[in-house]
């Protein structure tokens, strides 16, 4: 059984600005130390301020791998002022946006996972249509529409190896439940009807499937 964080990882974590539960983030380690057991790269969609990459460079730096985080460090559409999840201090006084560029590498500063890490700063579709290479692990937590989550599932999910893992943040069933929208639930039935992946697991909002075939 994957071991799970030690006590210096999970402070970090639980220091890092974010909105990810304990339980959930559990779940995300466990899924990324057992497909980091490929060997092959964990990639996630979405890094805000490095709360979830903390686990997955702590699971990268095990397994001997790179986390890789995909980020144009903007912020989504619930992230921006106005609404329930805007924080002002991730505001650049200078150019009036979001910057959580620098509030992440201070989380990994901090943590201590620089060197395990590989920020790829930019638009998720523009870096999955250059992307070539097989990935162990894809966990998808960026936009919430339908736009952005589907685009997300249609540029990384492809590059999930046979027997990787694609993970799935924020997943609702139930519209009352919901606080983004339904897109990632929609993104994650989809995976299901493709044939490809099988689920393994679920933790609150997070679903781990496993790739077991072709046909995305």
């Amino acid at each position: 059984m994957p071991a799970a964080p030690q006590p210096e990882i999970l402070a970090a974590f639980e220091a890092a600005k974010g909105f990810m539960p304990l339980d959930e983030g559990l779940a995300l380690h466990d899924a990324a130390v057992t497909a980091g057991r490929l060997g092959l790269p964990l990639l996630e969609v979405g890094t805000y301020c490095g709360r979830s990459t903390i686990l997955l460079a702590d699971a990268a730096r095990a397994a001997g791998v790179s986390a890789l985080t995909v980020d144009h460090h903007r912020g989504s559409e619930e992230q921006q002022p106005g609404w329930d999840y805007h924080d002002p201090e991730t505001v650049d006084p200078e150019v009036g946006l979001m910057d959580t560029l620098p509030t992440f590498r201070r989380t990994l500063f901090k943590a201590g996972l620089e060197e395990h890490v590989v920020a790829l700063v930019g638009r998720s579709p523009r870096i999955a249509a250059v992307w070539n290479s097989p990935l162990g692990f894809v966990f998808v937590d960026g936009g919430h529409t339908d736009e952005h989550a589907t685009a997300d599932y249609e540029g990384w999910a492809p590059h999930v190896a046979e027997g990787g893992l694609l993970v799935i943040h924020d997943v609702f069933p139930h519209p009352e439940d919901e606080f983004t929208g339904q897109a990632p639930y929609r993104v994650y039935l989809r995976a299901l009807g493709s044939g490809a992946f099988t689920e393994v697991s679920a933790t609150g909002s997070l679903r781990v499937l496993r790739r077991t075939g072709a046909g995305i």
